[in-house]
């Protein structure tokens, strides 16, 4: 039975737009944490290469997609997030919390923003607390813009480099899509056990 975490499943099953629409949903909005964005990128990629899709079209939508995304999730955490943190004698939603998502944003919002994309579940969380913390949504739009470039055109051109490059190189696609789901995951995994 094919996974829906498969990203092949899901690239040739929803097509390019339901890639468009995973990039979006992980982005942006709080049910879609557990999509695989990095991979399903590179394996888009390496789909292009081998003539599913215009790796243009492609790359133009991944990156308008995790923009649009991320633009959402901070929205969702600026209007929603006051609501949630205010109540009192709540162990998970307390003001506390907020003053300290403005300080660390104020501090490190901007790196956050870039580094988060490359970061499962941190690169939907990212977003929503920037807007909790009040990081100021210009500030918030232009690091959006770059970390979106990079991340939504970086990982489909790698795909497609390699198709381009390697003979066979779907014989390898596999053990690299595992190789990109740990890489992204030891910084995750570094701060848990360091902490």
């Amino acid at each position: 039975m094919k996974s829906l975490l498969d990203p092949k499943f899901l690239i040739t099953t929803l097509g390019i737009f339901g890639v468009f629409g995973v990039i979006f949903a992980e982005s942006g909005l709080l049910i879609g944490f557990f999509l695989p964005g990095d991979s399903l990128l590179f394996t888009a990629g390496f789909l292009a290469s081998q003539g599913y899709f215009n790796i243009i079209f492609l790359v133009i939508g991944s990156v308008l997609a995790a923009i649009l995304g991320d633009s959402v999730g901070y929205w969702l955490g600026a209007k929603m997030g006051p609501k949630i943190f205010n109540r009192p004698n709540s162990r998970w939603f307390n003001p506390k919390h907020v003053e300290r998502t403005e300080a660390f944003y104020a501090q490190y919002g901007k790196k956050t923003i870039i580094l988060a994309r490359f970061i499962p579940i941190i690169r939907t969380f990212a977003p929503v607390m920037a807007g909790v913390g009040r990081m100021s949504y210009p500030l918030f739009l232009s690091y959006n813009i770059i970390g979106g470039v990079i991340w939504g055109a970086g990982m489909p051109l790698a795909g497609y480099l390699l198709g381009q490059t390697i003979p066979s190189a779907d014989r390898y696609l596999l053990p690299i899509i595992l190789v990109i789901i740990i890489v992204s995951l030891i910084p995750a995994l570094k701060h848990f056990f360091h902490r």
